[in-house]
């Protein structure tokens, strides 16, 4: 799995990377591995904390926004966000075969 993580107007700290990877290892092995790269964007305004991810999985793409006042509550409702989008992805998957 192909990680790239950016920073729009915010540096991109070392705890931030450490959460993402930590966060996208749950997510991971629920994909059962279908998950090819993931690309992370974490942005700030004023008051407002946006994180958004494009996934590239086996046969799809997801793209999923979460918006915040704090980053670490932005990337952790992210997180949720993308869980629940993959878990529907395999669901739907298998639900085909």
């Amino acid at each position: 799995m192909n990680l790239h993580i950016n920073g729009l107007n915010i540096d991109v700290s070392d705890a931030l990377r450490e959460r993402i990877t930590t966060k996208l290892e749950r997510v991971n092995r629920h994909s059962s591995g279908s998950i090819i790269s993931v690309h992370f964007t974490l942005s700030s305004d004023k008051h407002q904390h946006k994180a958004a991810a494009h996934l590239h999985l086996a046969g799809k793409d997801l793209h999923v926004e979460a918006v915040e006042s704090e980053m670490q509550a932005a990337i952790d409702v992210l997180m949720d966000k993308i869980d629940r989008a993959v878990l529907q992805h395999k669901e739907k998957s298998h639900n085909v075969r």
